[in-house]
């Protein structure tokens, strides 16, 4: 997946601001020559980290001009189409999904495609009741007549990537399409992507995501808002470019000779979709994106479950980045997609990055005092310009692209993202922390309760599957009093125009601590209440 980090433009705001009162009292560098060696210390390591995250906002700028430069040009349909049509898998890779694979295989049945030409593949690693229920549901579908298999497997070897390596040993289609649990796939969506295939050289196809619960609260629409940036701006600027750019794991299909000869599924990284069609592309497969075709998926509705998402995906990214990077870079592709690749690959580290910043920003508040207002017209103005205003914009347009007639709410919610993207700072350097020296960990799955938007529905099934978010919301609480101490030093300071950003910090650091105390606590009284009411109807029986 690709990155999702809104709080590289923290720092470079906070620094404009933290020296905009002193900046009006001195015109001249002779800030700088105050300058000890100590505060050198410190402040050059901080601009350079600065400066490195600018880099990536400019990025983002690249990427709104190709947006527009080719939003035009990509296809509803496919240029020529199959006399006759080719056989298609349809792989559903479940795991501990209780609560949506009914909704799934409901939804999957009803796309539009020859039966004799269809296969459908229910890949099960569950290891509670979904199991025999998944079981049962394909049992019932293949009596009706659909071509549905059920294939459970008694270890989760690999994991997601291991499933579909799994199901390909038996997969009678020459194309592959793929859904996660939470999908629903449209019923047009095979005739529709199936004839791009025509072309031999065409490997996979990627449709946009849609999100069944973006309404739900402030953390869904941020979540939309932030996927929406990756699908609307991202894909249309990679793809019309003639860039690489990724399958999304899910809502896509493939052409299984492409995997075979892009080396198949390999679970060495946890985004095997990532991986794999870096591989893919560096064979010379051509990678096509219809954003007019939308499958609706349920985003994560707690903060946890937010965070365990987004982590995966950092150090999944940052994986591949280690394991392809240089490859590609060695390769014969053109320099434009070299440095794309790059730039795709490796943003997560601004998340260690930030934590640095995190560190450094107390002294060089202080040690700001000796500088003037034109070395912060000279140094800090393109940061901000590079960070705040790359970010603003990106989402913005998106939201604008997606929703004409209502864009302008999306303003409302840019504080939120924000200090969502701040509440990923601490999990997101773990993760690619464990990425860059080896560390390997399980696949830790996101639950998806099929909950739409009733909120009382979800405490009721969150308590199925709960889980402890160990150390993490106490060091965010943590983190975000000591900004909340950067915020008094602020005040005592005269410097009132940094309390706005570093309050961004606050609020992150906090809203993701209490939410998720919050939400585990409400999970355990929900999960206790399930106990006690099984242990009296046992009792009456």
């Amino acid at each position: 997946m690709a990155h999702l980090n809104p709080a590289i433009f923290l720092a470079s705001a906070s620094a404009l601001s933290n020296r905009l009162v002193d900046a009006l009292l001195d015109n001249t560098f002779s800030g700088l020559y105050k300058l000890q060696p100590f505060d050198w210390a410190i402040m050059v390591p901080y601009f350079l980290v600065l400066i490195v995250l600018s880099v990536y906002g400019l990025h983002r700028f690249a990427m709104i001009l190709g947006y527009w430069k080719h939003r035009g040009e990509m296809l509803d349909e496919a240029p020529q189409k199959f006399a006759e049509l080719p056989r298609i898998t349809v792989q559903l890779p479940i795991y501990n999904e209780q609560y949506v694979v009914e909704r799934l295989l409901e939804e999957t049945v009803k796309m539009r495609y020859p039966r004799e030409l269809l296969q459908i593949q229910v890949l099960d690693d569950s290891t509670d009741s979904t199991h025999p229920f998944a079981e049962r549901l394909c049992a019932e579908y293949a009596e009706a007549g659909y071509p549905v298999e059920y294939i459970h497997r008694q270890n989760r070897h690999g994991f997601k990537a291991g499933a579909l390596e799994h199901g390909l040993e038996t997969a009678t289609g020459e194309l592959v399409a793929i859904f996660d649990a939470d999908f629903l796939p449209p019923v047009d969506f095979l005739e529709r992507t199936v004839h791009f295939f025509a072309e031999e050289k065409v490997g996979m196809v990627q449709t946009r995501w849609g999100y069944l619960n973006r309404h739900y609260n402030v953390l869904t629409e941020v979540q939309a808002m932030l996927l929406d940036g990756h699908f609307v701006l991202e894909h249309v600027a990679r793809a019309g470019a003639k860039k690489f750019f990724n399958f999304n794991g899910t809502a896509g299909m493939l052409r299984k000779s492409m995997i075979r000869d892009a080396g198949g599924w390999q679970h060495d990284t946890i985004t095997e979709d990532s991986d794999l069609s870096y591989r893919a592309q560096l064979k010379g497969w051509r990678f096509v994106y219809v954003p007019s075709i939308e499958c609706l998926s349920e985003l994560p509705v707690d903060t946890y479950g937010f965070q365990v998402q987004q982590s995966r995906w950092a150090k999944g990214l940052t994986q591949v980045a280690k394991k392809l990077l240089m490859k590609i870079l060695r390769s014969d592709q053109p320099l434009k997609v070299k440095m794309e690749a790059f730039f795709h690959l490796t943003p997560n580290i601004s998340y260690p990055l930030m934590i640095i910043v995190s560190v450094l920003m107390l002294p060089v508040m202080i040690v700001r005092f000796y500088m003037g207002w034109f070395e912060m017209l000279l140094i800090d103005t393109p940061l901000i310009a590079a960070s705040f205003w790359s970010i603003s914009a990106f989402y913005v347009i998106a939201h604008r692209a997606l929703f004409p007639k209502t864009w302008k709410r999306a303003f409302l919610f840019l504080p939120a993202l924000m200090a969502a993207g701040v509440a990923l700072t601490i999990i997101n350097s773990r993760a690619v922390i464990e990425a860059l020296i080896g560390y390997q960990t399980a696949f830790l799955r996101t639950p998806k309760y099929a909950i739409g938007g009733q909120k009382k529905t979800m405490e009721a099934r969150t308590a199925t599957y709960r889980r402890r978010s160990s150390w993490l919301p106490y060091a965010e609480l943590a983190v975000g009093t000591c900004f909340l101490a950067m915020v008094v030093f602020a005040l005592e300071s005269f410097n009132y125009l940094a309390v706005p950003f570093l309050t961004l910090f606050v609020g992150g650091y906090y809203w993701a601590g209490v939410s998720t105390l919050w939400e585990e606590y409400k999970g355990k009284l929900a999960f206790e209440r399930q106990r006690d009411m099984a242990a009296a109807d046992q009792a009456e029986a």
